[in-house]
């Protein structure tokens, strides 16, 4: 690992803090090699996965925290945290990173406990939404399109 990466547990997620935050926000996924420009697993765009390693800190960081804005606002987008007391008690027994952003640990517990969301403190924004795993998919496919649209509007240029 080098000097510059994060410390800390490689399980934790993209919203925790950085002594806790894994060394890439990779999970696996990666579909640029497939010509995509965003990644459909990470999020991240084609340039910084190719230059990642090269990074210094503080662009590790600034991606980092683009990351975390596109999720929590995609969370928020589709659920909204209605007891706040039974979210933290669900993820402690799922397992999750408690140090995460309220949305982190909300998406990370839908992932982990799958069920009605009412079971994990959540309550649906959209009324047909009422289970974790249609929910968990709307959420990404809305950090992708988020993530898509900060690309094009930071990125793209005009031919």
């Amino acid at each position: 690992m080098p000097d510059d990466a994060p410390d800390g547990d490689a399980a934790a997620g993209p919203l925790a803090p950085a002594r806790l935050r894994r060394a890439t926000p990779c999970v696996g996924v990666c579909s640029t090699t497939y010509g995509d420009l965003v990644c459909r697993g990470c999020k991240r765009f084609a340039h910084e996965i190719v230059a990642w390693n090269g990074y210094a800190q503080s662009q590790r960081e600034a991606v980092w925290r683009r990351l975390a804005r596109l999720l929590a606002e995609s969370v928020r987008a589709h659920v909204r945290i209605s007891d706040a007391a039974r979210l933290r008690a669900a993820a402690r027994e799922a397992g999750t990173e408690e140090d995460s952003t309220p949305e982190a640990l909300a998406l990370a517990a839908m992932r982990l406990r799958p069920g009605p969301l009412a079971a994990l403190g959540l309550t649906p924004t959209h009324a047909a939404t009422t289970e974790t795993a249609p929910a968990t998919r709307a959420i990404d496919r809305e950090f992708y399109l988020r993530s898509q649209a900060h690309y094009e509007a930071s990125f793209k240029t005009l031919v």
